[in-house]
């Protein structure tokens, strides 16, 4: 059994097709979606948006001076308030060109003990009516409560007339649809402390996309035959591991997929960071990876931007969207980029799998000659073997059970100075 993701993230309910455009290798593929990313990446960015307190320097975002304090309780704590000082950033307004139904935010932060950030979204209505800010996450690396760290945590129970936060993505109310949106990064340290949270980067997926359940398998993306090392680690393996954890690992999907791709890049924890981790468990990472990426409020290892947050706290960039094909996710792995793919299916749907699952992660490593999906499945035939992890999926299966669901939702993990492959003209990154 794999890890369960609630159905009302991973589905949109509104019928419309895009007429973006995407690479000219997919410029064939029937279904076109509304999709458009926006991040902050440098110091021109932040300099473009409103601060509160906060200072930039070398890209960064950080504490100024401190705008106001806020005493905090921690709902998975001892019950004491704790008292931060606080400072703030607000984007620019984004108008994606479109009316968004969903909204997914990432970031990539540094969060010394007693410090913490959180990122929130506002917008605008098909009706000209000013949303209030919704709490898409509360992140902190670290879990040294008794240094000041916060248990990291999405909010829940934020529904109103124009939209709700399923876990980590804003779902705009049936019928309602947002024409602009930005955000807004608070920023908290410790009140009397010096030690100072900072973000590189901060930006948001926004979508639209048609509510079909079967689509055809999409041309050829240049990617035939290229397959990428990314080690292989099996989530079976770690069933019983830590169970305050989302159980242990028979629901480490995410967590697996994301320590696989660390350590594509070398950038996986070293031995002393895992030491805490029992000598007899194998890949100990997996463990580590499942610990720093938990989210108290979901309980579970499968928050989206928590995934791309932890990876951005070992040296690489990170962020979460929603590809249109498997032409765009070649791409990537031409350009050595292994993606993380969020899926959805029933047994049988996805032929070699040997099971279903409501959500499910899993690496997707190269293509073989005949255009299908080579993968890193931490889930490959329920074995609790790594040697059983690396497979191959039909090309229009697995597009049927990534595109559908979850709308084509991917994490990039890539390299702070390497290059993302070129972006379509409705950049969806």
């Amino acid at each position: 059994m794999t890890a369960f993701r609630p159905l009302a993230t991973l589905v949109s309910g509104v019928a419309v097709l895009s007429l973006a455009t995407v690479p000219s290798e997919a410029t064939k593929v029937p279904l076109q979606r509304d999709i458009a990313y926006q991040d902050w990446t440098s110091t021109a960015d932040f300099l473009a948006g409103d601060h509160a307190g906060t200072t930039v320097a070398d890209g960064t975002l950080t504490f100024g001076t401190t705008e106001a304090t806020t005493a905090y309780v921690d709902p998975f704590g001892d019950g004491t308030a704790k008292t931060y000082d606080r400072t703030s950033w607000t984007s620019p307004e984004v108008r994606p060109g479109f009316g968004l139904t969903e909204l997914v935010a990432s970031w990539n932060a540094t969060t010394p003990p007693g410090t913490w950030v959180e990122v929130a979204m506002a917008g605008r209505t098909d009706q000209g009516t000013a949303t209030k800010w919704y709490v898409l996450g509360r992140w902190s690396g670290g879990d040294d409560t008794a240094a000041g760290d916060i248990h990291r945590t999405s909010v829940p129970s934020q529904g109103d007339a124009n939209g709700s936060v399923a876990v980590d993505t804003f779902v705009a109310e049936t019928g309602r649809t947002l024409d602009r949106w930005q955000l807004k990064v608070t920023l908290y340290r410790l009140a009397g402390t010096t030690s100072a949270p900072s973000v590189r980067s901060v930006g948001a997926m926004a979508s639209r996309l048609p509510d079909l359940k079967k689509i055809p398998a999409s041309p050829s993306g240049g990617a035939e035959g290229v397959v990428l090392d990314v080690p292989t680690y099996s989530q079976e393996t770690h069933i019983g591991h830590y169970p305050q954890w989302d159980n242990g690992g028979e629901a480490w999907c995410s967590a697996t997929s994301s320590a696989m791709v660390l350590d594509y890049y070398g950038a996986g924890p070293s031995d002393g960071e895992t030491a805490w981790v029992d000598p007899a468990d194998a890949d100990p990472q997996v463990d580590h990876s499942a610990r720093s990426v938990f989210d108290y409020a979901y309980d579970g290892a499968g928050n989206w931007p928590f995934n791309t947050a932890y990876a951005g706290t070992r040296g690489v960039d990170a962020f979460v969207t929603r590809l249109r094909s498997l032409t765009e996710a070649e791409q990537f792995i031409k350009a050595g980029i292994p993606l993380i793919a969020s899926l959805s299916f029933k047994k049988g749907d996805l032929p070699g799998a040997g099971y279903g699952t409501n959500g499910h992660l899993m690496v997707i490593v190269g293509f073989d000659e005949a255009g299908n999906v080579v993968v890193n499945d931490p889930a490959s035939h329920l074995i609790a073997s790594n040697d059983e992890v690396r497979t191959t999926y039909d090309r229009k299966a697995f597009e049927n059970a990534w595109v559908p669901h979850s709308g084509g939702l991917v994490y990039v993990v890539h390299p702070k100075d390497g290059p993302l492959p070129p972006a379509p003209a409705q950049a969806n990154w």
